[in-house]
């Protein structure tokens, strides 16, 4: 899979091109390091022991990568869950096909409790993700390139 992080790259950086314009800045979205910072980012996931218990699925459409997903063991210190979703992207042209569906429930087993930070306002992922039985616990953080909102998921309810 360590070939495909070209493609990964690919569609992380075109998605949140597509996502996050007007909530994240231009000077991210259009830096012409992102991509090979995204590249990086990838093979890091795919190669480096420290990632070894995330899980990582691809979605492809005739051979071409058009969504990328990752979960692992939740970082929040405050968690009450085993798994956090850490990023789901689908290309624009793809969304409304399942990929999204498919790619959460290969990263995320429906037995699994989880969250999953969602850019706010983000009223597509949010319904996407209110869709597979996460609600909003309340929690917001605010980074330095976009604000987020925390929705979870208890066992068995996807």
């Amino acid at each position: 899979m360590v070939a495909d992080t070209p493609h990964m790259a690919r569609v992380h950086v075109d998605s949140w091109r597509q996502t996050y314009r007007g909530l994240m800045s231009d000077s991210v979205l259009d830096d012409p390091e992102l991509l090979p910072a995204r590249e990086r980012f990838w093979t890091g996931v795919l190669t480096d022991e420290r990632h070894s218990s995330n899980r990582v699925a691809v979605a492809e459409v005739d051979g071409a990568v058009i969504g990328i997903a990752m979960s692992g063991p939740s970082q929040d210190p405050d968690a009450t869950w085993g798994w956090q979703l850490f990023l789901l992207y689908v290309d624009a042209a793809h969304h409304g096909s399942g990929a999204g569906a498919a790619l959460l429930n290969t990263v995320l087993h429906a037995h699994e409790a989880a969250a999953v930070w969602v850019a706010d306002p983000n009223p597509r992922a949010q319904a996407f993700y209110g869709k597979h039985g996460f609600t909003p616990d309340g929690h917001s953080k605010a980074g330095p390139d976009v604000r987020e909102r925390r929705f979870v998921r208890g066992p068995g309810t996807a």
